[in-house]
């Protein structure tokens, strides 16, 4: 008799359902860490390549602007100087290649994204949901 193994996918907006993290993970998952907002601030946006760093000096505000009219920012709280990157219609972040679910900037990803998931909305664990 054939054992039904059943893998348990995570709701991202219930944080109950994810699971612990290990670093095996990330290979069979689909990135849906990758459609969580992500936060940037200015040295992550010069490290992208999307802010040239002479702009460093200038009004976070007004680097939002042009950002959200490049359709790069979709937010900035001024208060904490945090910038949230735009996500697609499906939640996926603008940097996410669809077909592969790898990210086309890996090397110069913002820090939150580095950081995930020791940092985030439940530190130490992961929206993990299996590729089919």
């Amino acid at each position: 008799m054939m054992k039904n193994n059943l893998i348990a996918a995570a709701e991202i907006d219930r944080l109950d359902t994810w699971a612990k993290y290990t670093a095996d993970m990330c290979h069979s998952c689909i990135s849906s860490c990758c459609t969580l907002p992500v936060e940037a601030r200015i040295g992550d946006l010069i490290r992208i390549g999307v802010v040239d760093d002479f702009e460093r000096g200038d009004p976070p505000k007004n680097i939002a602007k042009r950002l959200q009219k490049e359709g790069i920012v979709e937010r900035f709280n001024q208060k904490s100087g945090v910038f949230t990157l735009t996500r697609m219609s499906n939640n996926d972040c603008l940097y996410l290649d669809r077909k592969t679910r790898l990210c086309t900037i890996y090397d110069k990803r913002p820090d939150t994204c580095r950081n995930h998931p020791k940092v985030g909305p439940r530190p130490g664990y992961c929206a993990y949901k299996p590729k089919a």
